[in-house]
């Protein structure tokens, strides 16, 4: 088998990048390990920033992100119960963000790929890639059972943080950079219509607490907890009633009871690659960089890539230039790394750590002040 770009991965950078070049006449398949029914309904991020919401619109998967999106024209930051609007829209000449889950966005993405004709294969695992210092790199892959080849001119690493792409840059080459933080996000999505209109960050002498929106009908919560937390023992009613306590709303109206569709633990971890490619081998999105949650950056830096990655691609295929695929890894990381400052300082400031002495409270206390009166 044969084509322009193979794309490893079947998430928001993958899709993505798929229908950006085809949209500009190249050809590419994306190889996905997983079922289809799993990609569409995987829980992820939701909080959309504006060049994330342009770029869907310039791929045509914009339809359903138009009726639904709920835009943010601002945020809240709850200390000790203190709420404090940052209004963004008025601070940044009317830039705004948009709630619209990650899942939603998979499903366009794919429904918009395959209506074009494109090629999506599901549940075939890529084994190992060859070659990607010449200029026909290749995967192996498992189809129906059966090992194939794919030659292409570039491969597009987009299978996330445990995907393979990332290992077959050389060890002497790829520099791994790393911080692990001792807490986790215990989160929910619940079905339950919030009243509230944007999303509320908490800084409490318990721990973290973020009330977000996913539609007009889910809300997605999460409290700060141990990394090795154990789900048993939060049972959906504690968890409300801790929401609660951090963002002091003792009578529910921001924090809404109802029926819990996800529980789950995100660890707070961040890291980079570097470089982003080696040979034909070029990565995007969480096969790269992991961010912490905390600031919503990380499908919004996935598909920062792929806005690079897909115009350095159709520069090549246009005039054979190879100048921006070259400078790839540069221009991405500059941006990465950015991101990357940005959460830590977000995660910093408003989470508590397990050794914080007084000092360091007051600390993070002056920093949410000066913030707040910036």
């Amino acid at each position: 088998m044969r084509t322009q770009v193979a794309i490893i991965g079947a998430g928001p950078a993958g899709l993505l990048l798929s229908q950006l070049l085809h949209l500009a006449g190249i050809e590419s398949i994306v190889l996905e390990d997983r079922s289809r029914q799993h990609v569409e309904g995987r829980i992820r991020a939701g909080i959309l920033e504006p060049s994330t919401v342009e770029l869907l619109r310039e791929a045509g998967a914009n339809a359903r992100l138009d009726r639904e999106g709920l835009v943010h024209h601002g945020i809240e930051i709850a200390v000790e119960g203190e709420r404090h609007r940052i209004p963004l829209s008025e601070l940044t000449g009317g830039r705004c963000v948009t709630a619209y889950g990650q899942t939603k966005v998979v499903q366009d993405l794919i429904a918009v790929r395959l209506a074009s004709g494109g090629d999506i294969r599901f549940e075939t695992p890529v084994s190992r890639l060859a070659d990607i210092a010449s200029d026909r790199p290749k995967l192996i892959f498992q189809e129906n059972g059966r090992e194939r080849e794919l030659s292409s001119d570039f491969i597009a690493g987009c299978d996330g943080s445990h995907g393979i792409a990332r290992s077959a840059i050389p060890e002497a080459v790829r520099r791994i950079r790393e911080r692990l933080y001792p807490f986790a996000w215990l989160g929910i999505l619940v079905e339950a219509k919030p009243i509230g209109a944007e999303l509320v960050y908490a800084r409490h002498s318990r721990g973290f607490a973020l009330f977000s929106l996913r539609s007009r009908s889910l809300a997605r919560n999460y409290i700060q907890c141990p990394p090795e937390e154990d789900l048993a023992r939060w049972p959906d009613e504690r968890i409300f009633e801790e929401m609660r306590l951090r963002l002091e709303d003792p009578e529910g109206q921001l924090v809404r009871s109802g029926r819990v569709l996800d529980k789950s633990l995100t660890p707070m971890r961040s890291f980079v690659v570097e470089p982003m490619q080696h040979g034909r081998l070029y990565l995007a999105g969480d096969a790269a960089h992991i961010v912490t949650p905390t600031g919503a950056k990380g499908l919004n830096l996935a598909v920062a890539d792929v806005r690079l990655l897909s115009q350095a691609l159709i520069e090549f295929y246009r005039s054979g230039a190879t100048a921006l695929l070259e400078s790839y890894s540069t221009r991405a990381l500059a941006r990465v790394w950015k991101a990357q400052r940005f959460s830590w300082w977000m995660t910093s400031m408003l989470h508590k750590f397990p050794d914080e002495d007084s000092f360091e409270t007051r600390l993070h206390r002056a920093e949410l002040d000066y913030l707040l009166s910036s």
